[in-house]
């Protein structure tokens, strides 16, 4: 009997021997318990360790911070917003192209849409940024980008941001069911009309989640503005932080600077997790 007993006490409830005689829950309860443990233990360490005095004299100046406002936000958040939401429209724009070429039945168009997807996600974005500023006007000597640094901003941030979305919306192109397209045909649409009447309207649908992503991105990417050279009333939230640092000698106005940015940045990834679990409930 007391054989039969220690071989039951030592099985999981699968019927599994265990050595120790626990339970898988109870192992895992265990296990996370232990990492719990660890990470308490590492969070008290650092707040013991760390020398609080200093890094508030160095990141928390409240009358530092005050003096940011209200241009932090009149100058540097708003051309934030404005460059994030040209390049975003410009890529969505340009990204809708390539993605019918993508899907296009003509060989090259094919061929250029591959390409151009390849080596503009291949490439990082501050590469992009520099081509712009610098090879650009080099090739066109007395070419003007229209809108200044604005509209630089916008062209390199669409260059990249259009390689991804170019892909996304290809993807929910190839979602929508191919009955759609077959019974627009039936009715008399051509191709051409039923693509931008009934397809790409279910698309754009379909792609929202990770279209606003790609918002979030480019909203922190519009920091690499500060390699075109801009001035003063064209500063972002980054470069209008990192002026400033250097002008007071603190690094105030950077933590500032990044508050501003999960200001944004919060609100809008918190939005597509929304709309990424409304997507999956429909489906």
């Amino acid at each position: 009997m007391s054989g039969a007993g220690s071989s039951t006490r030592d099985q999981a409830p699968d019927g599994t021997p265990t050595k120790s005689g626990l339970t898988r829950r109870q192992r895992q309860t265990l296990s996370r318990g232990a990492q719990y443990a660890i990470f308490v233990a590492a969070i008290v360490a650092i707040g013991v360790t760390a020398d609080w005095d200093r890094l508030a004299n160095q990141f928390a100046q409240a009358d530092l911070a005050k003096q940011l406002f209200p241009d932090i936000i009149t100058i540097a958040l708003r051309n934030t917003v404005v460059y994030t939401l040209s390049g975003f429209v410009f890529g969505l724009v340009l990204g809708m192209i390539i993605a019918l070429m993508r899907l296009s039945s003509v060989g090259p168009y094919r061929w250029v849409a591959g390409v151009y997807i390849e080596i503009f996600r291949g490439l990082p974005a501050l590469l992009i940024f520099i081509f712009v500023g610098v090879a650009v006007p080099l090739a066109f000597p007395g070419t003007e980008i229209p809108g200044g640094t604005y509209g630089k901003v916008a062209l390199a941030l669409g260059l990249v941001s259009a390689a991804y979305m170019a892909e996304t919306i290809r993807a929910g192109i190839q979602a929508v069911p191919k009955g759609q397209m077959e019974a627009a045909r039936s009715l008399g649409f051509s191709h051409a009309r039923a693509m931008v009447s009934i397809i790409i309207p279910q698309a754009i649908r379909i792609v929202i989640p990770p279209l606003t992503n790609e918002l979030v991105l480019l909203f922190k990417d519009s920091s690499l503005v500060l390699f075109l050279g801009v001035t003063l009333e064209e500063r972002e939230l980054a470069k209008f932080g990192r002026d400033l640092a250097s002008q007071t000698a603190n690094s105030t106005p950077i933590l500032v600077a990044g508050l501003c940015y999960l200001l944004v940045t919060v609100p809008l990834s918190f939005v597509v997790r929304r709309l990424e679990g409304r997507a999956g409930e429909t489906r």
